[in-house]
């Protein structure tokens, strides 16, 4: 069973800089992509930012530029570094891994940003 520990979230002030982690109990694989998602509620669980196995990236547009995804394989962690963010970012962010056809969902961090 695949475990995914989310970790960072919290308060921030618009504007200010927080970062996201997720590590994984165990991949079997050398081939998956992770990524953000967040949900506030109410609405759809969105896709925030993505890498996969390459390192290739793609984001949601409202955070282009001021978030950035990355991976560190050794450790099997995705880390979300959010810069500047905005009141409307206000979600609770989940990890998530795709390996081998199957999706892995961490258990949510909230990220609340104040203005």
């Amino acid at each position: 069973q695949v475990q995914l520990v989310e970790s960072g979230g919290g308060l921030v002030q618009a504007g200010g800089s927080l970062k996201l982690s997720c590590a994984a109990s165990r991949i079997i694989g050398s081939r998956y992509a992770m990524a953000w998602y967040r949900q506030v509620p109410g609405k759809q669980r969105e896709l925030v930012a993505q890498i996969t196995t390459g390192g290739s990236t793609n984001y949601l547009n409202s955070v282009e530029g001021r978030f950035t995804i990355s991976r560190d394989n050794a450790k099997k962690t995705v880390y979300l570094q959010m810069n500047s963010p905005k009141p409307e970012d206000t979600a609770v962010y989940y990890c998530n891994l795709m390996v081998s056809a199957r999706n892995y969902w961490g258990q949510g961090t909230q990220v609340t940003v104040s203005s």
